[in-house]
């Protein structure tokens, strides 16, 4: 019977021929009798349901699909799921079973942070899930992300200045062999800035643009923001009178 199998499917990312493609393998059926896989590709859409992209039947423990920028485009959150069937007895087959869902694109992380007023560097990790590609133009090879910060201020206040600053404006990934959930990736700091204003908790957004790529999977894809929210602390006082006396920072 082919009712229990444990396929257990799982998607990885790899290059094939310079293209971005994702993987789908499975643990493979007995071997006897021959075996047959039907791989179902889907991608969730924007109001949440699995949209169909891709099905095949193949003897083999793994499936391609291309990220090709209309089917498939950075941004989706790909799942593959997969039946085994006998050869010749189509009716006779597994439960469908789902991989988990893969994220194709770029990822700050963590993806929200909270921070205080108080000169701290807290790192942002940048990462690509999808290897970085540039077919034809391999020995310059990076995408650019342009960083930029954004209040969003309060409810009942109109947005300010930014409430915090970036180490750097912008940072790139380069080629690398794909390990675990990155296929590259880079570190910028953000620091609270410290303001001298009683003004509450606010709330700022970083965001990153793909800089003019030349691979067209890249363009027209925004990563998600991250949201910073800044905690205010109280600031010190210092002045002086008459003679003068000084009162400093820590009351004395």
């Amino acid at each position: 019977k082919l009712t229990g199998l444990a396929l257990r499917p799982a998607i990885t990312p790899e290059l094939v021929q310079g293209r971005v493609h994702l993987r789908c393998s499975y643990s493979p059926a007995a071997p006897e009798p021959p075996v047959q896989y039907r791989v179902l590709w889907s991608r969730l859409s924007s109001a949440g349901k699995r949209e169909q992209v891709h099905q095949e039947t193949t003897p083999q423990a793994f499936s391609h699909v291309e990220m090709d920028g209309a089917n498939l485009r950075l941004g989706d959150t790909v799942f593959c799921t997969v039946t085994a069937f006998r050869r010749g007895t189509p009716e006779q087959q597994s439960l469908p079973e789902d991989s988990k869902g893969f994220y194709a694109g770029i990822k700050i992380l963590p993806e929200s942070l909270e921070i205080a007023e108080d000169g701290k560097e807290h790192v942002l990790t940048v990462l690509s899930t999808v290897p970085i590609a540039c077919p034809g133009q391999e020995d310059s090879c990076k995408i650019t992300l342009h960083l930029s910060t954004e209040d969003l201020g309060k409810s009942s206040q109109a947005p300010g200045p930014p409430d915090i600053a970036l180490s750097a404006c912008q940072v790139d990934l380069l080629p690398g062999p794909c390990s675990g959930s990155s296929c590259a990736a880079a570190t910028v700091t953000v620091t609270a800035v410290t303001d001298f204003a009683q003004e509450g908790n606010r709330v700022s957004r970083v965001s990153a643009q793909p800089g003019a790529p030349r691979d067209s999977l890249w363009r027209a894809y925004t990563p998600r923001d991250v949201k910073v929210t800044v905690r205010d602390l109280p600031t010190g006082n210092c002045y002086s009178f008459t003679d003068p006396h000084i009162i400093t920072f820590d009351g004395w």
